[in-house]
């Protein structure tokens, strides 16, 4: 049995956390065209683990320009099982305070310029989204962000939006009364996509910032923002390392590695050549 390769998509400085030894830069090419930047694997005690910079380093691509097909995909390339997604986030809950850690089990799209899927161009295929995390994964995440001493919520909706402006006031507001407790711009796509990859997958918000909403903020701040997440990415690092290291010669136990099970409801005979060929990472157990 192999082992699991845990998959980190974050800032850039997660390659360089303490702790991660025998560290080599992949550059990879996809079916669905370059990643964000190019992949770093390294060890956490026994542990292989795959970061990538979701932004590129110099943090230089938008959320709505980001090849998340390309950085899902490079990942799946790279033998990972379990995918933790590490974004930023503003709270849109007074209990949960900036530099806290959030993580959340379900989430709303609001965005309307990205792919959000692998599937098309002659393929016709449908997972569930019911649950968009790995509920199993998760718990390890939450109990790892405990561990390294964090303020860690368990649970929560993340609100993700088109940006790459922050909210107005009236939208800020809107959101809250949906019930979301954090809001960001990128961690939809890659759940959308790791479960059609057959990943377990987790995100981890950093909270930064209480949106425009709250009283105490006049608006939004850049500048408090980047001050908090540098606060919040040695938390976060922390977490990861212990999740790597409570992962260690363990296999994923859910059904995330049969997502696509009775998905694809395309007749094969039909399914075009360069369509299968773009897919047989994915899709080749089942056609």
């Amino acid at each position: 049995m192999s082992k699991s390769v845990l998959g980190v998509i974050g800032g850039s400085g997660f390659y360089q956390m303490p702790g991660l030894e025998e560290v080599r830069e992949i550059t990879l090419t996809t079916p669905f065209g370059a990643p964000s930047d190019a992949y770093y694997q390294g060890k956490i005690g026994q542990v292989e683990v795959v970061f990538l910079s979701r932004h590129g380093r110099g943090h230089r691509i938008l959320p709505s320009e980001l090849n998340y097909r390309a950085n899902i995909h490079g990942m799946k390339q790279l033998g990972v099982d379990r995918l933790i997604s590490i974004s930023t986030a503003g709270s849109m809950k007074e209990h949960i305070a900036p530099g806290d850690l959030v993580a959340v089990d379900q989430f709303i799209d609001h965005t309307y310029q990205r792919r959000p899927t692998f599937f098309g161009d002659g393929v016709v295929g449908h997972v569930s989204l019911a649950d968009p995390v790995c509920a199993d994964l998760r718990r390890h995440l939450v109990e790892a962000g405990r561990t390294a001493g964090a303020t860690i919520h368990d649970g929560g909706v993340y609100l993700c939006i088109e940006g790459p402006q922050f909210s107005t006031r009236a939208e800020s507001n809107l959101y809250r009364s949906w019930g979301v407790d954090v809001i960001s711009m990128t961690a939809m796509q890659e759940a959308r996509l790791a479960r059609e990859a057959e990943l377990c997958y987790a995100t981890l918000s950093l909270v930064t910032d209480y949106d425009c909403w709250h009283q105490s903020v006049s608006a939004v701040d850049i500048g408090e923002i980047l001050r908090v997440m540098r606060a919040n990415v040695e938390k976060a690092q922390k977490t990861i390392a212990n999740l790597a290291l409570a992962l260690a010669d363990s296999q994923p136990r859910c059904g995330c590695g049969n997502a696509l099970k009775d998905g694809i409801i395309t007749d094969r005979s039909t399914i075009p050549a360069a369509t299968r060929e773009a897919l047989q990472l994915l899709i080749a157990k089942y056609v």
